[in-house]
């Protein structure tokens, strides 16, 4: 056996072997979910009409409803939640297994996520795009009468364009006349650039110019000169103006020139460097989350007694 294998197997019956005795001989226990039952009325005026919903409950909250009335239903083991927490820590630790190398189980979860992020979204935006504003402008009165009662809207036939050209991209799964598929995606690439370009120069071009033209000397009325909001337009000011010779290439960067614009440089790193120190705590932040997820909710380390509603 390669040494490579030999490793992960170890870890892996190593990993088996400890959820099996915090599972079963642990005092607490671990990956347990429970619920509460709450109802709630669904009208004001009919107080008959209502539903239940499942609010979020502790193991202990649960153990002393059960100790006080073995027949109680209002808190519940929810054995859907609790698969859900297993998956999600199973999961978790597939994905972190590529810091040792690719492995079958990192590609399982990899396609799993990606298969239902995919078909999440697709059904998301079925009901609300295609549904709302395709089907409910051509046909209202279809829509309302099995998908939206609710829906106010009247039929617009120009929506018979939008829905033509999305048949158009179907094409593109035909065996031939694939290039039909071409003309709609043209049509959505030109129009999606040119509202960007609109939304861009007004939003981002023109508000950094805005936000750029401020006065280098601040006074307030109670201490007069403001030392340090001085000093901040200064060097906002110098930056800008630096980072633009250090793009402008029709004069050799020799000098002067040249000087300024390594100053740009220096501005410009320093933003980036700022820009990724924020990208990468970011990421470290969703990995303390998972972390968390793993050692309260699914082992109960953190929390034994899991007396305390998991975020």
């Amino acid at each position: 056996m390669k040494r490579e294998t030999l490793i992960s197997t170890s870890l892996l019956v190593v990993g088996a072997i400890f959820l099996i005795g915090r599972m079963f001989f642990s005092e607490h226990g671990m990956g347990k979910a429970y619920v509460r039952a709450v109802e709630v009325k669904s009208s004001e005026t009919d107080p008959e009409i209502n539903w239940t919903i499942y609010e979020k409950a502790t193991q202990r909250k649960y153990h002393e409803a059960v100790t006080i009335d073995p027949d109680q239903k209002e808190y519940q083991f929810s054995l859907s939640r609790t698969l859900g927490i297993w998956i999600a820590a199973l999961f978790t630790l597939f994905i972190l297994s590529f810091l040792y190398k690719d492995n079958p189980l990192y590609k399982i979860a990899e396609s799993v996520v990606v298969g239902v992020s995919a078909a999440y979204w697709m059904v998301v935006g079925f009901w609300t795009t295609i549904v709302p504003n395709l089907l409910g402008k051509l046909s209202p009165g279809w829509i309302k009468s099995w998908a939206m009662p609710g829906l106010k809207t009247e039929a617009e036939l120009i929506y018979l364009i939008p829905l033509v050209m999305g048949v158009m991209l179907l094409w593109r799964l035909a065996p031939k006349g694939s290039w039909i598929s071409r003309w709609p995606l043209a049509f959505i690439i030109g129009t999606t650039a040119g509202i960007r370009l609109i939304g861009f120069l007004h939003a981002d071009f023109l508000g950094q110019i805005r936000n750029t033209i401020m006065s280098l000397v601040v006074t307030t009325p109670d201490t007069g000169f403001d030392f340090w909001d001085s000093m901040k337009n200064v060097v906002v000011v110098i930056g800008v103006l630096s980072t633009i010779v250090y793009f402008f290439f029709s004069i050799e960067h020799k000098g002067y020139v040249g000087k300024i614009a390594k100053l740009g440089i220096w501005f410009m790193m320093i933003t980036f460097g700022a820009a990724f120190g924020y990208t990468v705590m970011g990421r470290i932040a969703l990995l303390a989350i998972r972390i968390e997820f793993l050692l309260n909710d699914w082992l109960w380390l953190i929390d034994p007694a899991n007396t305390r509603i998991g975020m």
